[in-house]
């Protein structure tokens, strides 16, 4: 099995020893950092927004990977780039101009990747596929921790593997939701090449050997 690319979602982390939580990721297995940013409107529930992306991006050594659960991501793009996003996925269900808005998150410097909702198809991606970075598979309906993985996401991982090889595509398929010890394996397996955790690195008794053990498998 390929090693993939572990990203703890901050959104589980403890928040009143958020430089705490920073520090174990950066001294950890974990090569990404995840940031779920959510507005209220797209999705049922407001996390946090450049303060703490600024501060969080400052002592993180890690890939900054922000993951917009917002409307109109484009008003926001430039702010997120000077907070430090090192990667910005909008969500296609967002973006009336996906081509524009993927062209200006490249502009910014910044690596792009488009997200889906358990309902939307991977085909949709068909004609965006060549121009982006990351593709985000949503396994839980987005806008809450903690929600059990959906069995219809390792279907739709293949889709979007097929997709990206027969295209040319680099990008990189991304699962976020559910994502546990009992299932990490068959999600990369599946062609996934990034792992979302939140709940399951956080709630675990030592999160560093929980990032471990979801990298490796074990």
């Amino acid at each position: 099995m390929k090693t993939p690319i572990i990203a703890p979602s901050l959104l589980s982390a403890n928040f009143l020893e958020i430089g705490k939580d920073v520090d174990m990721i950066n001294n950890s297995e974990a090569d990404w950092l995840h940031l779920d940013v959510m507005d209220g409107r797209f999705v049922p529930n407001i996390s946090f927004g450049f303060p703490v992306i600024s501060a969080v991006t400052k002592v993180c050594k890690k890939v900054n990977d922000v993951h917009l659960m917002i409307e109109e991501p484009e008003k926001y793009a430039e702010a997120f780039a000077k907070a430090g996003a090192n990667v910005l996925t909008v969500h296609i269900e967002a973006c009336r101009h996906l081509h524009r808005n993927i062209q200006q998150i490249k502009t910014l410097g910044m690596k792009a990747g488009v997200a889906l909702n358990p309902h939307t198809s991977v085909s949709q991606l068909e004609n965006i596929i060549a121009d982006i970075d990351l593709v985000l598979v949503m396994s839980v309906n987005p806008g809450f921790g903690g929600q059990h993985f959906i069995e219809r996401t390792y279907e739709k991982i293949r889709q979007a593997k097929a997709l990206i090889d027969a295209s040319g595509s680099k990008a990189l398929i991304e699962v976020d939701g559910g994502v546990t010890m009992d299932n990490c394996k068959a999600i990369v397996e599946a062609g996934a090449d990034v792992l979302v955790a939140g709940n399951t690195v956080f709630s675990a008794g030592n999160p560093a050997d929980m990032i471990r053990a979801l990298k490796h498998g074990a």
